[in-house]
């Protein structure tokens, strides 16, 4: 069984919901990547989002560009990141999942990406521009390797759309939270509770929100009504103010992370003890 279905089986029998932070690989530099995924494993994570720099991430806002722009400009490439996963698997068992471009795996070349992120210690994959009609092919591979492709949904999915969607993701489904970009927002969709609940009748896969989740309230929030938050611009923004000390990146990191955990686990307890 695949990380990703093993940490929803248990965290189904734990009754918590899954906490999924996003860090871009490579930012500032794979060393301090490595030191990261560490530190998020130890404040709780579920499972951890790993975003493979692209020159063009049209899903992705200001404060993920920049990230992916420092990772670039450090010199990260997909092979190195791929050897990068290798030696972190020898550090952790937090189920690991590449967040990137279709551009990106169809230059390397499908097949043997997916082969090579496997055998590095990846668990699935996010391609945020590849539509589910593009994505059969895709899925015949993953599945082949025991890999989860894990297919997004939007507020403007359809609900049959969204069944299809459903039926075609592994590992779980991504939700995102609003129409636009990533970024933090001081607010959540008004209608995003609502929307969850009707979607979560439709399918009984894992439904994850991300797309503007950045403080405990919104992270509860999302929890009282989801499967897993997504929490991305929120951690990279740390990052970014925290450049010029690695020591300080690392602790604050954690702090704020071992929070949100905690806040969404807590509501996940409280919910399922009802």
């Amino acid at each position: 069984m695949n990380r990703i279905d093993q940490a929803f089986k248990r965290l189904k029998k734990e009754k918590k919901k899954a906490f999924i932070p996003y860090i871009a690989a490579g930012d500032p530099d794979l060393k301090t990547t490595v030191k990261l995924v560490e530190v998020l494993t130890e404040a709780g994570a579920d499972i951890i989002e790993l975003g493979i720099p692209f020159s063009d991430p049209l899903a992705d806002g200001p404060t993920i560009q920049k990230a992916v722009q420092r990772s670039l400009e450090a010199g990260t490439t997909v092979k190195k990141i791929l050897e990068f996963t290798k030696d972190i698997r020898k550090k952790v068992e937090v189920p690991l999942v590449y967040m990137t471009y279709f551009n990106i795996i169809y230059n390397y070349g499908t097949d043997q990406f997916i082969k090579d992120a496997k055998k590095c210690g990846a668990d699935g994959l996010i391609i945020p521009d590849l539509p589910l009609e593009e994505s059969k092919e895709v899925k015949r591979i993953a599945d082949k390797e025991d890999f989860c492709l894990i297919l997004l949904t939007a507020p403007t999915t359809s609900e049959n759309r969204f069944d299809k969607i459903a039926r075609s993701s592994r590992g779980f489904i991504y939700h995102v939270s609003l129409t636009g970009v990533t970024g933090a927002r001081k607010t959540l969709a008004t209608k995003l509770s609502a929307e969850v609940k009707k979607l979560k009748r439709i399918t009984s896969k894992p439904l994850c929100v991300g797309f503007g989740v950045s403080t405990l309230k919104q992270a509860r929030e999302v929890a009282l009504v989801a499967d897993g938050v997504i929490v991305g611009s929120a951690i990279i923004k740390i990052i970014e103010n925290t450049l010029s000390d690695k020591r300080a990146m690392l602790s604050k990191v954690q702090l704020f992370t071992k929070s949100l955990a905690r806040a969404i686990h807590d509501v996940s307890v409280v919910k399922g003890s009802k």
